[in-house]
């Protein structure tokens, strides 16, 4: 990140330019974050083609919490076009927008948020992000394929739903923690598709009636700290067609490593983040995401350093 992309607070919104298109990200923390770098390199690209994209800009915010219901009200106010959002502030925003997107309902988390007539419209582009990036990367389309997702956390049911709705052929979820996992399964059982089969079981002892050539998808934190342990040994389950890590920094983490050594293709989730990133800018500008996603996959490995 270079000193031409600084982390906002509320506090600079009473002196914020009163020209342009603006666009954001808001979290706590935030300078990690590369979805400026992604984001303008669009904008750039997508002005030298069409000048209605020349003022536009997007910028990062670092809004704790507890400030989240006066940030909304107060971009609106500053005429913000677009905001993304990331921890912790997916869940929190639900009861503060105006209307959600019906794919984004069951999820109960939100990810890009538009203004619209008294505040804003909310979308979850995770889901399609995380379909994208596997189909780029690994060649595989969720819709009919068997999947093996891990965690039941936030990140796990946003992946689920995107499963259900894609039309997966069977569904088989891991959690350490078996309260989680069945309140998981209970909230997904009403959006379960004719024929498609959807259970749990614990990492540590994988029945053995696992479908073989099945995705793995890990949607937990493990592997973010080179000590965090295996989410789930791939040597215990039926062999896998492939594992998506949805962690991309570091960009190969233990269980990708294990899969390698398998023989198992993986790839991580830069992928998944950059694709997420085109479908929301896609919301503000109207433009297809497809169209929006090279200069970003671009700009993001640059800033990765890929």
């Amino acid at each position: 990140m270079t000193s031409a992309d600084p982390v906002h607070t509320l506090n600079d919104l009473a002196s914020w330019p009163t020209t342009g298109t603006w666009l954001a990200v808001l979290g706590h923390p935030i300078a990690h974050s590369i979805s400026p770098v992604m984001h303008n390199a669009a904008l750039r690209r997508s002005a030298s083609e069409d000048t209605r994209y020349s003022d536009w800009n997007y910028v990062r915010f670092d809004v704790p919490p507890e400030q989240l219901p006066e940030a909304l009200v107060q971009l609106r106010q500053r005429g913000f076009l677009g905001l993304n959002l990331t921890l912790p502030h997916k869940v929190l925003a639900v009861p503060h927008v105006s209307r959600i997107d019906p794919a984004a309902a069951p999820i109960g988390a939100v990810n890009t948020l538009r203004a619209c007539a008294g505040g804003w419209e909310a979308f979850n582009t995770d889901g399609y992000g995380m379909a994208a990036g596997i189909r780029q990367d690994l060649g595989l389309t969720l819709a009919g394929t068997h999947v093996i997702l891990l965690g039941a956390g936030g990140a796990a049911r946003g992946a689920a739903v995107e499963c259900l709705q894609q039309g997966v052929a069977s569904l088989n979820i891991a959690n350490r923690t078996e309260s989680n996992l069945q309140q998981l399964l209970s909230d997904l059982a009403p959006l379960k598709p004719s024929g498609c089969e959807l259970r749990g079981f614990s990492p540590a002892q994988p029945p053995a009636t696992l479908p073989a050539q099945a995705l793995v998808i890990n949607a937990t934190s493990a592997g973010l700290k080179a000590a965090d342990p295996l989410p789930l040994d791939l040597a215990r389950v039926p062999r896998p067609a492939a594992v998506y890590d949805m962690i991309y920094n570091p960009a190969r983490t233990r269980l990708m490593e294990e899969a390698s050594k398998l023989g198992i293709p993986v790839s991580n989730g830069l992928s998944m983040l950059v694709n997420q990133g085109a479908k929301a800018l896609s919301h503000w500008t109207g433009l297809p995401p497809e169209r929006l996603f090279p200069e970003m996959d671009a700009a993001a490995r640059r800033a990765m350093e890929l």
